[in-house]
């Protein structure tokens, strides 16, 4: 009698999706350069070049730096929705590489200007705003419809890569001196990225029998026996729940983003630390918010219950540095509102791509961004401003306390909506491989 054939481990999506891979890495290096560039200038100008009104300097900064994803929302649909999203993709990156790379030029010919940063980050700030939305909505192109959840997880996992490179390096070579070296690598991580994305292939969506129509993007555009594209209100129109966790979660963004002026004002008010310190901060953050990407699926519960009860534990964990201050404290702080916001990432982006009509994404990711995106200049400027008069510890307790009624009013969305909300799967219907198993 033959033994049973042992099961076949299949390879990780972006291994056995080789175009997939490569879009993805893409975003990879972009959103670390975004990252890495942010995280230097704020703690260049918390640290060195912010004078008396640092917080609101860094604030505003941010505030600037988040601008482009909420006014640039509807120029963003429509372009997504007319043009090859390779295109878009790569010519965001090659643009966002070229204005770096002169940046760089004049940071190392002489100091780079207050004003000249701020229009730098704005411009990359601009690209991202593009270049986000446009790959979550080419992700069912890319992959099969069973991929999705892995396609997702591997997707906001980029992020707190990004939070984890970006933000290690970033305050690291600011305290050597080099803003300019910020630049330079940042405009070679968007160049490299660009070129990857442009030797991508992307097949176009599946038809019901599976099968592709016959096209590609990067050969034409898909024929139109499309619907006619609705306006971004319509779209929003159409999605009453989904509207209403949409502001549930701008109006937690409000506190939890503050915690990128937040984390240096600590850094140096209350453990009188230098950049290591925010570095060793955002990598925590990163760490935790990448653990959360990857095993988010994995929590049982429909995705309204999973994400109140993380917003809950991200209020008590943003709160725990004021109330018990140390090194230590900060590290455990930021691991478990990162793991939070990863898990809340990953079970809401799932559940978006499954119920949000396929002709509706391009206008509802930008609308998505816009929405989460609006509160965070309002959010980098009062925090900033408050950091100029209140302690960190104070702010720190603020932040976890302004989550406390979102994470209820969350709840009790959820409960209101038993009976008419769309319910998906408890878990996703491909969870992620189990620990120790690939993807």
């Amino acid at each position: 009698m033959s033994a049973a054939p042992a099961p076949t481990r299949r390879l990780p999506l972006v291994l056995r999706n080789p175009s997939f891979g490569r879009v993805w890495a893409g975003q990879l290096l972009t959103q670390a350069a975004s990252r890495m560039f942010q995280v230097g200038v704020v703690w260049w100008l918390v640290g060195f070049a912010g004078g008396a009104h640092r917080g609101l300097a860094s604030g505003l900064f941010l505030a600037v730096s988040t601008l482009p994803a909420v006014a640039l929302a509807p120029v963003v649909a429509r372009v997504v929705a007319r043009y090859a999203h390779r295109t878009v993709l790569a010519g965001t990156a090659a643009v966002a590489g070229a204005v770096a790379a002169t940046a760089a030029g004049a940071a190392y010919a002489g100091a780079l200007p207050v004003a000249a940063a701020y229009a730098v980050g704005f411009v990359l700030a601009a690209c991202q705003a593009v270049f986000d939305p446009c790959l979550t909505t080419s992700v069912p192109e890319l992959v099969e419809d069973a991929d999705i959840e892995s396609a997702t997880g591997f997707e906001l996992s980029t992020q707190s890569v990004a939070g984890l490179c970006g933000g290690l390096l970033g305050p690291l070579v600011v305290d050597a001196g080099a803003l300019g070296g910020v630049v330079a690598v940042s405009a070679g991580a968007y160049l490299l990225a660009a070129l990857l994305v442009f030797s991508a292939r992307f097949p176009g969506p599946t038809t019901a029998a599976g099968a592709t129509d016959g096209t590609t993007q990067d050969q034409a555009p898909i024929p139109a026996p499309a619907p006619t594209p609705r306006t971004l209100r319509q779209v929003l129109a159409g999605l009453p729940f989904i509207r209403r966790v949409l502001v549930c979660f701008a109006a937690a963004n409000v506190f939890t983003t503050a915690v990128y002026v937040v984390m240096p004002l600590y850094t140096r008010q209350v453990l009188h630390a230098d950049g290591s310190t925010v570095a060793s901060l955002e990598a925590a953050l990163g760490a935790g918010t990448l653990v959360g990407s990857f095993t988010g699926g994995r929590l049982p519960g429909r995705p309204i219950t999973v994400g109140s009860a993380c917003l809950a534990v991200m209020a008590a964990a943003l709160a725990g540095p004021g109330l018990f201050a140390g090194h230590a404290a900060a590290l455990g702080s930021m691991a478990v509102a990162g793991w939070c916001v990863g898990v809340i990432g990953v079970r809401f982006v799932a559940l978006f791509q499954r119920l949000v009509p396929t002709a509706d994404k391009p206008g509802f990711f930008a609308v998505m961004q816009a929405l989460l995106g609006a509160t965070f200049p309002v959010s980098s400027l009062v925090f900033g401003a408050l950091g100029d008069h209140l302690t960190a510890r104070t702010l720190c307790v603020a932040q976890g306390a302004g989550l406390v009624p979102v994470a209820l009013a969350l709840w009790w969305l959820g409960s209101r909506a038993d009976g008419a909300a769309p319910r998906p799967p408890a878990a996703p219907t491909r969870p992620l491989a189990p620990a120790g198993e690939s993807r």
